[in-house]
Parts: C-alpha cells; structure tokens; sequence
C-alpha cells in the first residue's frame, strides 16, 4: 500500500464533510436494506463517527502496532450492533463507491487496490478479534435497575445488576443502550470498585438534547432492563506499581471512576494518601455531597475539596477545579487523575504540565477502543459503522 496516497485522496474526500457519510449510508442501505435496522431512526449524529474512525484507521495504517488494540475492540464491541463476518463486506463495497464518487478522475486502479488493501487489513483484524471473543464474552450483558436515586432536577444515580457477572476495573466505563432509545448507546463511567454482589452504579447527567441521558434519568426506573456493552479504557484504572500520593481532579459527574478508584483504595492493605477536588457550578451541584463526606471521615488517608465555579459566596474554594488545587500545593510528588467535561480535561493536563508535573504522571480517560464516538457532556455516542 502507498500510505501517503492514501491519506491524500482520504483529505481530498473529507473536505467534502458531511455528504461524505450521506453517501456511504445511502449507498450501502441501498444496496442492503437489511442493514437498516442495525442503526438508531434518527442518522442525525452518525456522520462524525464514521470520518473519525476512517481518518483515525488510515492515519496509522502504515503501522498497526498501535492501532491495532483499537481495530480489535472495534470487532468485539460490534457483536452487539449482531455484525457479523458476512456484512464486512458490504461496508468496502460502500466505502469504495463512496472515494469513488468523491475523487472522481483522481479514482484511479492503483488507488482502488491501496485502499481494498488497507480495508481488508482493517476487516480481517477486526473479524478475526470478534470470532474470538465467541464463547468468551457475551456480545453484551443484560442489566436490572435495582435502584434509580434523584439527585437533584437532571442528575440519577442508577444502581444496576448485570446477568451473567460482569468483569471490570476501577476506572473503567462501558456502553449502555435502553429499550426506551434503541441502538443508540452511551458510554458512562462505572462508580464503584467491583463488589461481592456484583451490582454497579452510574452516575447519570440528562444533558440538553440527549435522548439516552434524558431517558436514563426521567424515565427508566426500577425493575427495567438496560443493556451493557464491555468495559473499555484502562488510562484511569490505578497504576498499582506507583506509590505516590494521589491527586483526583473531578468534574461534575466526572467524579463516578474517581470515587471507583477510592473505593479500591480503601480495600487495600496500605493505600496511599488522596486529595480529591470535586468541581462544580453551585452547591446544589455537588450531587454526591453526603457520601463523599461519609468516606472522609471513614477514611484517615482522603481529603475532599469541594470547589464551585458559580457560587460568588461559597465559604470554601471557588474558581475552577484544576486553578484551586495548584493554589493548595505543586503536587510534583504525586500521580494526578482527571476525569470530567473534555474543556475542564484539557484545561487540567495544559496547567498540570505548565506547572511541571511530567505529562506520564497525568491520566484521563480515554475510549481509544471505539475512536468514532461523538463527545457530549461525559458520555460518548455510539452505534455501528
């Protein structure tokens, strides 16, 4: 394959923006109209994960070491979309007639052929990790709500019981789909450390506009069944071959993997000292409040610092989380974690840096495993390709 004409011709044709996507989907539910009912009714916010996913494959395409692990996981989490090995290539016929159709004289056969190479690379990886996964993990896991908590106008703590048990880490998040919004999943960070009972909690924000969260807080409840997708994202997980203080950087409902890894913290023989920041915009936003403060009094070795961003009369840190936290210590001696709304992220790791602390310290969550999901507020937007 010539790598370098084929990120070309894939810049030519992502110029094109959004009739790129049009295209492609016209194209294939034309050709297969049973592939229709894989996808949510509304196509409206399918467009920027099909470019993503294409720009980010073909970007590395020439070296697969690293994007291979995100080809694979792409494999196994689309056995939930009931993809399968005979529809791969129904999506190159697609793609092909797509450059096709954008390119135009540019089409040329020794460009056909680079990219039916570079499709069959990415197919192949991607077909062979989900016949894999068969038999070892199921395609996705069925959830009962066992609890549903208001914790204020637009913010749910769900406690959920997956069937059959559901391995994870502290730190991780996973995919979650309701009958009440069908084939569109979400992805949430789970709020707790692995328990005996094998129940989970998610912290749910009903952000404006969005069918899943919305449907999450205001009208699932007790006794429905949601479904779940596997775990994703290690970046967030604790490194357990540091031993250096924590500092936990947490915005709005960003606090749920944070309060995960404390939660494992406390399980342990020797756990390490933690100063959380949790921002806010006001006081009534601090959702999680009383168990917070529960664990620091059970808990010698945590200190939780409540910051509020709106609140001109708030006693106590006011501002934005990351500036409050470089006001109370340089943190140089420790290892920080950061999870909340991408702005507040990439405001942390940019001030985190500038004041010296090496950015291999520094963790956030990532959903490498699915590259293609639209960002809202915390939760990512997904369905198949």
């Amino acid at each position: 394959m010539d790598t370098e004409r084929l990120r070309a011709s894939w810049a030519t044709v992502a110029a094109y923006g959004t009739q790129v996507p049009q295209f492609f989907y016209a194209r294939l539910f034309l050709a297969h109209p049973e592939l229709r009912d894989m996808f949510p009714v509304s196509m409206a916010t399918q467009s920027d994960r099909l470019v993503a996913a294409l720009g980010r494959i073909v970007s590395e395409v020439d070296d697969l070491t690293d994007v291979t692990p995100v080809i694979q996981q792409l494999g196994r989490d689309h056995r939930r979309f009931q993809v399968r090995a005979e529809h791969y290539p129904f999506v190159g016929e697609a793609l092909l007639a797509t450059l096709q159709q954008f390119l135009g004289a540019d089409w040329t056969p020794e460009l056909a052929a680079d990219w039916t190479a570079a499709y069959t690379v990415v197919a192949t990886v991607m077909g062979d990790a989900a016949k894999a996964a068969e038999g070892v993990s199921p395609p996705w896991w069925q959830a009962e709500v066992v609890a549903h908590e208001r914790r204020g106008y637009d913010i749910a703590l769900l406690r959920l019981r997956p069937e059959p048990a559901y391995t994870y880490r502290a730190g991780q998040s996973m995919a979650v789909e309701t009958s009440i919004r069908p084939r569109l999943w979400r992805t949430y960070s789970i709020a707790n450390a692995p328990r005996a009972d094998g129940t989970l909690d998610l912290h749910i924000k009903a952000v404006p506009g969005g069918q899943v969260s919305n449907a999450l807080v205001n009208s699932v409840g007790t006794g429905d069944t949601l479904r779940l997708g596997a775990p994703v994202g290690a970046r967030l997980t604790l490194d357990r071959d540091s031993g250096r203080h924590l500092l936990l950087l947490a915005g709005g409902t960003g606090l749920a993997p944070l309060k995960a890894i404390l939660e494992q913290l406390a399980a342990a023989e020797q756990p390490r000292r933690v100063t959380l920041f949790t921002g806010a915009r006001t006081a009534a936003d601090l959702y999680d409040a009383p168990a917070l403060g529960r664990m620091e009094q059970q808990l010698p070795w945590l200190t939780v610092v409540p910051v509020l961003s709106h609140d001109p009369y708030h006693p106590g840190e006011r501002g934005m989380v990351t500036e409050a936290a470089l006001r109370h210590h340089n943190w140089l001696d420790h290892d920080v974690y950061a999870c909340g709304p991408d702005s507040m992220v990439s405001d942390a790791v940019a001030r985190l840096t500038a004041a010296g602390i090496p950015a291999d310290r520094i963790r956030t969550e990532d959903f490498e495993a699915e590259p293609y999901r639209a960002t809202t507020t915390r939760t990512r937007e997904v369905s198949a390709l």
